[in-house]
């Protein structure tokens, strides 16, 4: 039996006339189109010189085509990296430079620039789609609509997912067909879905949560999504009637509680909502169950894992709580420093075993040592414990760590790109509550020699070496930042003096 992931999608689709993806447009794309789509773009990966474990990168907007080459990747054992769309050049420079792709494909607009600035490497570049330009989807239009997947081991890569580091340093996850291929199935499993199911889409695809969390699920369950470019509360609201659950993070939650009509009657055909990638408040749950009559069924997970929790489907989704381990995942609260289990209540690191967890870090293998136990456990670096009905709760993450949006920021990163400019002598970067995306990331700086600090002039600058989501809302100037004994910049002092910067 082959372990590629796709193998099994294929061995799942009993009707190829079902449909698959359908478009804000009313368009659709059938299991049997999807199969003759992701053949195409197999035929031309090769024909572009991709090979078994090539690393194929992404950066491109959201559209079909991200999926049919994702599909395409997996049927002939290349590696899929998909890159944030929010990326700098220079941020993509680093990417390219540590994975070493085959090909590199971006969206039209961006395909001189990236072709300057990769030119150096060997990796071809391509536009996705295009008028005036060669491009991917045009290479594979004429294609074959026969390919046949090639047979791997279950243990082989199917992605590598970047994941900030506390150094700065993005580390790549190594993910494989196993890894994908198991989260999917459990979560198919318990969040009930079936070849009747519409999933509403409304997330990001460069992200675990809305590639592989919601596209495989839905794939491996014979089901159907809604496929919305991006979140917009409008057309949300207007497709939400013809869906039967989505999937979202806790912005997307808050902000339809915020639109007027967002009503019972908007929901009455949806089964299920979920809630991942950030914290739900309990605010947030409690006011959408009294809107709507129903509970949003939170779960927890992580680059490296896909999903490792969930609250339960039947019996009760506790706000706070993030429920318990997924079928075939064991998990446990250990004492940090030793890791020795520790009793229920008692607060440690969070710590698992199981076929999700990834098989490391891209060509840091001590980075890898240096987050497994010697007995096989995943040490995710996130604080909780388990209550006395075994329901697990987050009640910490690494304490520089912020979800901005349901994205993670990590300060280190940000700090040494405002300590560069001209001007600064330090900074720290905090996350301070913000009701649209759960945290703000702030920066706190002090001015070398008297500089002037001007606010918009230090984002301006940012904005050019980071993602926008990285990118400070406020810039705050202080004389000097506040340190312990041991000279520490102690950030939890600044987050209490400024945590209701945002609040109105």
């Amino acid at each position: 039996m082959s372990g590629n992931l796709f193998k099994s999608i294929e061995d799942t689709v009993s009707n190829r006339d079902a449909p698959f993806l359908m478009s804000p447009e009313g368009s659709t794309v059938s299991y049997g189109r999807m199969i003759a789509l992701s053949s195409q773009y197999a035929h031309a990966l090769i024909a572009l010189g991709v090979e078994k474990g090539d690393r194929v990168a992404v950066q491109t907007r959201k559209c079909a085509e991200c999926l049919w080459l994702y599909l395409a990747c997996l049927r002939v054992g290349a590696v899929y990296l998909p890159l944030n769309t929010a990326y700098t050049v220079a941020e993509i420079a680093y990417f390219v430079g540590d994975a070493e792709p085959a090909l590199f494909v971006c969206d039209e607009e961006r395909l001189t620039d990236m072709q300057r600035t990769l030119a150096d490497g060997a990796q071809t570049v391509i536009a996705m789609t295009g008028l005036h330009s060669d491009s991917l989807a045009m290479r594979a239009d004429p294609m074959p609509e026969r390919f046949e997947t090639i047979d791997l081991s279950a243990d082989d890569l199917a992605a590598i997912l970047y994941t900030s580091g506390t150094t700065g340093r993005s580390k790549g996850a190594m993910i494989t067909h196993e890894n994908l291929r198991s989260n999917a199935l459990a979560l198919t499993d318990i969040w009930r879905f079936g070849s009747s199911d519409r999933l509403l889409h409304a997330l990001p695809i460069y992200h675990t949560h809305g590639l592989f969390v919601a596209t495989n699920t839905i794939l491996l369950a014979g089901a159907s999504m809604l496929f919305l470019p991006k979140f917009d509360v409008d057309a949300v609201l207007e497709h939400l009637p013809m869906a039967t659950t989505m999937m979202g993070v806790p912005t997307f939650y808050s902000r339809l509680l915020a639109h007027p009509d967002f009503t019972a009657d908007t929901v009455q055909n949806m089964r299920l909502f979920i809630s991942g990638s950030a914290p739900l408040s309990a605010e947030v749950h409690r006011n959408f169950t009294a809107r709507t009559g129903m509970a949003i069924l939170e779960r927890y997970g992580m680059t490296e894992t896909n999903m490792i929790t969930s609250n339960p489907y039947d019996g009760p989704r506790k706000p706070g709580a993030v429920g318990f381990p997924l079928p075939g995942i064991s998990a446990r609260i250990a004492d940090p420093q030793t890791g020795k289990e520790l009793e229920h209540g008692e607060i440690g690191v969070i710590e698992l075993t199981g076929p999700n967890v990834f098989k490391g870090y891209w060509r840091m293998p001590q980075k890898t040592r240096d987050v497994f136990r010697d007995d096989g456990y995943f040490i995710t670096g996130d604080l909780g414990y388990i209550d006395e009905e075994g329901y697990f709760t987050i009640s910490g993450r690494d304490k520089d760590l912020i979800i901005s949006g349901g994205l993670n920021v990590y300060p280190a990163e940000i700090e040494n790109a405002l300590d560069a400019l001209n001007g600064i002598a330090e900074s720290a970067i905090i996350g301070l509550p913000h009701a649209d995306f759960g945290e703000a990331v702030t920066a706190i700086v002090v001015a070398a020699d008297g500089a002037p600090i001007d606010e918009d002039d230090i984002r301006n600058e940012l904005q050019s070496v980071l993602a926008k989501f990285k990118v400070p809302r406020r810039v705050i100037a202080m004389d000097t930042l506040p340190r312990n004994t041991m000279g520490k910049i102690q950030k939890t002092l600044l987050r209490e003096q400024f945590t209701d910067l945002y609040q109105e």
